[in-house]
């Protein structure tokens, strides 16, 4: 039996794009199901992430006209991430597999009949990867293989040049929400969860329409975010700088008290001022690292929803629960 797909589209101000994607995404859904590899009652689910636009009014009306889209609608902005999490756990009740795409068309659509030979072929998770930057900037190109490797260093598992494009079986996400956290970071939870994967690579291209949401300081913020939600490495950091400052202050600790018993000693202001800004630099880098880590915690303990449904097309009348 063929299984059933739902591919989950995160959309946040999309007006201008949706329109235009819609189709290419029920083309998609028609030509896997007339192929045999999918199950005719496959659907695509659009999440509106609290957009200000239309976006919404346009998801509705797609579902009015074709049986094969669904919507729901979280109450507010909560984030893509949170946006991916609410399709992914809203669908895994309802479907075999899941394939998580961005609205604006970047992605290489075509890999999903790879994804899904994947999954068919054995493989619970197939992450799509992009195989070259040439569209991107230098500047992007560079800040964004450099997030990957720092994601790395710092101890937070990812797929080299992998987003949030990737298929999911229900096996998996059945095991992904069991992870309760509230900071979340896909790119790195999927990859904690385990099971056989694999990788399909592809060409990302220029956005069809409208604006990117996701310039450099949500891109930093994003890669912070993930660091420290899946890693305690950066207080590691912490410790180890702190025990080698502590031990040149030992060093010149001995290095005055023998200059002071020499006679030598020498009133150099410029060099206290540097050490003591040094040092104090340091505390207040230290001290924000840890706030962050104990804000996490703060916010882990509140328990708070990840996501709400608002409202719902007619055909998502999915379950609230495993929120």
């Amino acid at each position: 039996m063929a299984p059933k797909l739902i591919i989950v589209i995160p959309c946040y101000n999309e007006q201008e794009v949706l329109p235009i994607t819609s189709e290419m995404f029920l083309n998609k859904i028609l030509q896997l199901s007339s192929e045999g590899k999918i199950s005719e009652d496959s659907r695509v689910m659009f999440v509106n992430d609290g957009s200000r636009d239309k976006t919404w009014e346009i998801i509705c009306s797609l579902a009015e006209k074709d049986e094969h889209f669904i919507g729901i609608s979280q109450s507010r902005n909560r984030g893509h991430q949170n946006a991916v999490l609410a399709g992914l756990m809203e669908a895994k009740d309802h479907c075999d597999i899941t394939i998580s795409i961005d609205c604006d068309g970047q992605d290489d659509i075509n890999a999903m009949d790879k994804m899904v030979d994947e999954y068919l072929g054995g493989c619970e998770v197939v992450y799509g990867v992009r195989s070259k930057r040439d569209t991107d900037t230098f500047f992007k190109r560079f800040t964004a293989e450099s997030f990957y490797r720092l994601m790395n260093a710092m101890g937070a598992e990812v797929v080299y040049n992998h987003a949030d494009y990737r298929l999911i079986s229900n096996r998996v996400l059945r095991e992904l929400a069991n992870f309760k956290e509230v900071n979340i970071f896909l790119r790195g939870m999927v990859p904690l969860v385990g099971f056989k994967s694999t990788s399909v690579s592809y060409e990302r291209h220029e956005r069809i329409a409208g604006k990117s949401h996701y310039p450099l300081s949500k891109m930093l913020a994003l890669a912070f975010d993930g660091i420290t939600s899946l890693s305690v490495k950066p207080i590691r950091v912490i410790t180890g700088f702190g025990i080698f400052v502590a031990l040149l202050s030992f060093l010149g600790i001995i290095w005055a008290v023998v200059m002071a018993i020499l006679g030598q000693t020498i009133s150099g202001w410029a060099s206290t001022i540097c050490i003591i800004c040094f040092v104090s630099g340091i505390q207040l880098i230290s001290i924000g690292v840890i706030g962050e880590y104990i804000g996490k915690i703060y916010m882990e303990v509140k328990q708070r929803p990840r996501y709400i449904i608002s409202d719902r097309t007619k055909g998502a009348e999915f379950s609230d629960k495993d929120k």
